[in-house]
């Protein structure tokens, strides 16, 4: 197989992985309080990547234990959120996060990519009012939040883990995430749980955490940026698929034109910023 679609099949793995991410997590929480679930998530994923690191410098240490708290900020929202809706929704609204993070990046935009931004807010008025008007859930809401707190964290990533080795910082993001679960989640360990339970809780940590994050960095080390936003992009079709054929959740009409216009606004919203950034600011690029 030629070396590009095999990049290309990997960094599409990884969009399935965090797709389905939403789903585990729910099903994780039905059998195990959220903190607990998190503490081993991080946990596992800690006892998988400390024998593989040789060697941590200060400036991987401070940038790992700032992006680790807010990592750990993210996925508490979105854990709790994915909790008091549908995994579909959450896969749904957290993809607010890729028209965010622009914005937050403090870079100028062109009037159309806030049109983008606006049909994605759009949509998440439908998604939220799915079955009629009524104001949004706690689940709609934590997953808004979330999608606010993650660009603040990518945005971070992007000034603080420059020069910074991925495995390395990612390690100390797992150590940070752990010492921050583990008083609450200890007393509630799920001691006697199944094997189904401890099957989520390996799958989220091994796989949607430490897999996905290796895997995406070797992958985008192999291709073009735009290339990997545009497969990453479909984590939130791989949410919805996932939820409705295997967490037998559904989507009402509403819903549906949410999520078209939530595909449509992001991915338009990706496309803007990409051309806007790569020339560089110039009127040519304001044109775009």
């Amino acid at each position: 197989m030629p070396g590009s679609r095999r990049t290309d099949l990997v960094l599409l793995l990884v969009a399935v992985v965090w797709g389905s991410s939403y789903l585990a997590a729910k099903t994780a929480t039905s059998s195990a309080p959220v903190l607990t679930v998190l503490f081993l998530r991080y946990g596992i994923s800690a006892l998988a990547l400390v024998p593989l690191v040789r060697g941590i410098t200060r400036k991987e240490l401070k940038a790992g234990l700032i992006l680790g708290l807010t990592q750990a900020s993210v996925l508490v929202l979105e854990t709790y959120g994915v909790t008091h809706t549908s995994a579909a929704n959450a896969g749904l609204i957290i993809s607010l996060t890729l028209v965010l993070t622009p914005l937050l990046d403090g870079r100028g935009l062109p009037p159309r990519f806030y049109l983008a931004a606006g049909i994605c807010m759009i949509a998440v008025g439908l998604l939220i009012s799915a079955d009629g008007l009524r104001s949004p859930g706690t689940g709609d809401l934590l997953m808004l939040a979330a999608a606010v707190v993650r660009a603040g964290h990518v945005t971070l990533v992007g000034r603080l883990a420059v020069g910074a080795r991925p495995l390395q910082l990612t390690t100390v993001q797992t150590l940070v995430g752990t010492a921050v679960f583990v008083v609450p989640a200890v007393p509630h360990l799920p001691t006697h749980a199944g094997v189904g339970t401890w099957l989520q809780m390996v799958y989220l940590a091994l796989f949607c955490s430490v897999f996905a994050f290796l895997a995406q960095t070797w992958a985008v080390q192999r291709t073009s940026a735009s290339r990997a936003s545009l497969l990453l992009g479909t984590e939130p079709i791989w949410a919805v698929a996932i939820g409705i054929s295997l967490g037998n959740e559904r989507l009402t009409v509403p819903a549906v034109a949410g999520a078209v216009l939530m595909l449509a606004g992001t991915t338009w919203g990706q496309s803007i910023e990409r051309k806007h950034r790569l020339a560089g600011l110039s009127p040519v690029g304001l044109a775009a």
